[in-house]
């Protein structure tokens, strides 16, 4: 985006240069040629100044993550200067060129008459060409055409999306400014300031949604994120188990559990069964039967199946039903199985389904007689294949099981591996505890890249600015001339910016707290609370950056004078 609107800006002001050289014998492709070169020249210089900034923030985040790696990682290498350096040329020239196009076609009838020759559609064309070379970037860097596509949709709708709220937003603003009443003065700077906004819709939108998606983008790896987590400890119980023990012989299973009721705790010993699928149906499955990743992973390895009289705490049916009396005795052809709803899902099975398995050498097979929802945060001992104890009898198990361990009691570790030195002891809570702390520092350092997103925003603000230039010099001019005062003018600028900075944010808050509900509830399947007071601070924090950023870039509009200005025309 910005670099569509520079190069308009960039047209315009070199049409009157181009009418010169037409008049002088320059050809079409004459000017073409030449400021392509000089495209070229600006975008390996600013190629080569973005890979000196890159390598920079790459040493940066090397330091401040080198804590988490085992190994020294080694030496950037030239290929991503020259990835880099590829993806800046394509970019540049892919939203510079229609803009350019225009100047090869200036009249040199515009050096008489200064009305001819401005350059109409290459601010959309650049757009256009610049969102294909950016979908051929997003492909590319996917590696996969799936995700590329999921990639390219995902922006496309996110685009369309804020551009519509922008467009809405944009127009309330403008209508809501015969409402504004804080004073005379200030009165007339917001009316003035928010019609700007109408009177530049499409200039208003582009730089609405640029700083939307970095706003958005930073509120989602801050806020969001942190709320996510809050909401998924809160969902896992206090008591929950906190210590998994696995590979428990079966004639361990007695001390084991004596040893753990004498320490005051409640186990639950499940037995597990190593066991591969290898029909539905009748039909043999592998890994190639699927084209979904994760389902070829389950087929490809070993199922640890379970055993179970009754239905496990955390679990509910979904589909079918439980194990009836006759199910409890029945083997062979009257062996029955309950699954896992997701493992269903990912497998294609449904409740009437007959699996077979292959346990220790021989073919054990089962009727799918009910589908289990699995509350997966209790932190229990859950498998997705289920049959009565009768069916599975017999065959080679370890056993494994789940407790709560308070801190006061963690000693009772250490006593259960000196009398059991076969077993494997858990700490789920220590992982979670370094998983959560790498997840802060890795959140906190995509939080610096995604800074550059929102260095892009102001970028764009400020070339929109920029390719409006004369055109605001003019109108402030004229503002002037006909009686405004300096303090009024300001205060038009500042509301304008103001509300192009408020809404970003207010937009950017609202996606945030949307993705963050869907994230919830259609992925990791829990409710968290909606934080309405991210709508308010980022509509404030908005209005604060771009209104500094916007401030800094026109503040001389205002010292120039009106005669000067008016002399110059708004072109």
């Amino acid at each position: 985006m910005a670099v569509a609107l520079a190069s308009r800006r960039y047209v315009q002001r070199h049409l009157d240069p181009c009418a010169v050289m037409r008049c002088l014998g320059a050809t079409q492709s004459l000017l073409l040629r030449l400021y392509l070169a000089q495209f070229v020249v600006l975008g390996v210089l600013a190629a080569a100044g973005g890979c000196v900034l890159g390598y920079l923030a790459h040493f940066a985040l090397h330091a401040w993550l080198a804590q988490l790696l085992a190994t020294p990682l080694p030496p950037p290498g030239l290929l991503p200067a020259a990835q880099g350096v590829l993806v800046g040329l394509l970019l540049l020239f892919a939203c510079a060129v229609p803009p350019l196009l225009h100047l090869k076609r200036v009249s040199t009838l515009r050096v008489l008459r200064r009305e001819l020759g401005s350059p109409r559609g290459g601010l959309l064309g650049g757009y256009l060409s610049g969102f294909a070379a950016l979908a051929v970037l997003m492909f590319w860097v996917a590696g996969e055409i799936a995700l590329g596509a999921y990639v390219v949709a995902g922006f496309s709708v996110a685009l369309f999306v804020f551009a519509l709220l922008a467009r809405a937003v944009v127009r309330l603003a403008a209508a809501a400014r015969g409402g504004v009443s804080a004073g005379r003065s200030a009165g007339i700077g917001w009316r003035y300031g928010l019609a700007s906004l109408e009177r530049r819709a499409s200039t208003s939108v582009v730089q609405i949604v640029a700083l939307a998606l970095g706003f958005m983008a930073l509120l989602l790896l801050t806020v969001t994120r942190g709320d996510l987590l809050d909401a998924w400890q809160r969902a896992v119980p206090p008591d929950a188990p906190n210590r998994f023990v696995v590979n428990i012989q079966p004639e361990q299973v007695e001390e084991v559990r004596a040893l753990m009721v004498a320490q005051g705790l409640s186990p639950e010993l499940a037995p597990m069964i190593r066991g591969r699928l290898t029909t539905i149906n009748g039909v043999e499955v592998s890994a190639a039967s699927y084209t979904d990743d994760r389902a070829q992973r389950l087929v490809d390895r070993e199922f640890n199946l379970s055993v179970r009289a009754d239905l496990p705490e955390g679990n509910r049916l979904s589909a079918g039903r439980w194990f009836s009396p006759a199910d409890l005795g029945g083997k062979g052809a009257s062996a029955v199985a309950s699954v896992e709803e997701g493992l269903a899902t990912t497998l294609g099975l449904s409740v009437g389904d007959r699996l077979e398995f292959v346990v220790a050498g021989d073919r054990i097979g089962m009727t799918v007689v009910g589908l289990r929802k699995v509350n997966w945060d209790t932190m229990r001992a859950n498998f997705f294949v289920l049959t009565p104890p009768v069916v599975l009898d017999g065959y080679p198990a370890s056993w494994i099981t789940s407790f709560y361990l308070s801190p006061e009691k963690a000693d009772f570790v250490n006593r259960l591996i000196r009398e059991f030195p076969n077993l494997t002891v858990i700490d789920v809570a220590a992982i979670l505890r370094q998983l959560q702390a790498i997840m802060e520092q890795v959140a906190r350092a995509v939080q610096f890249v995604f800074l550059f997103t929102l260095a892009a925003g102001v970028i764009v603000l400020y070339a929109a600015l920029a390719s409006a230039a004369e055109e605001r010099r003019y109108e402030l001019a004229v503002m002037r001339a006909l009686g405004a005062r300096r303090e009024q003018l300001r205060r038009a600028l500042l509301a304008e910016f103001a509300a192009i900075g408020a809404l970003a944010g207010l937009i950017a808050a609202a996606g945030a707290i949307g993705v963050g509900q869907f994230l919830a509830r259609q992925v990791f399947r829990f409710e968290v609370e909606v934080d309405l007071w991210l709508l308010p601070t980022a509509t404030c924090c908005g209005a604060l950056l771009v209104t500094g950023a916007g401030w800094l870039a026109v503040a001389r509009l205002l010292r120039t004078a009106p005669l000067e200005a008016l002399r110059g025309g708004s072109s």
